[in-house]
């Protein structure tokens, strides 16, 4: 099964345009990497959920991912209750559905 990761962001006020374009600059590719979103989820607020072909791909490329956010990290605001600029998660599948027909 797929392994995932989510990573929420809440922006800075008036920072959301810089924000979409550093992510949409900075496309380097993974190894395992098979897709992923950035989704608007309220106000400033976003969601990115990654698919991995496994764990180890998502570990290996957290570096490149912690660089990846450093690009970015001007432009987040801290989101409060000790969470710091991001709040991440990955793991792998427990269950995975298809696509409706």
């Amino acid at each position: 099964m797929h392994a995932y990761n989510v990573v929420r962001f809440r922006v800075k006020p008036g920072m959301e345009q810089a924000f979409i374009d550093g992510q949409r600059a900075d496309t380097a590719p993974f190894q395992g990497f098979e897709g992923g979103a950035l989704i608007k989820t309220g106000d400033r607020t976003y969601c990115f959920i990654g698919i991995w072909e496994n764990f180890e791909r998502i570990v290996a490329a957290r570096p490149a991912m912690i660089g990846m956010l450093d690009k970015v990290r001007s432009t987040l605001e801290d989101q409060g209750s000790g969470l710091g600029l991001t709040d991440p998660v990955s793991g792998e599948a427990v269950i995975e559905y298809p696509p409706s027909a």
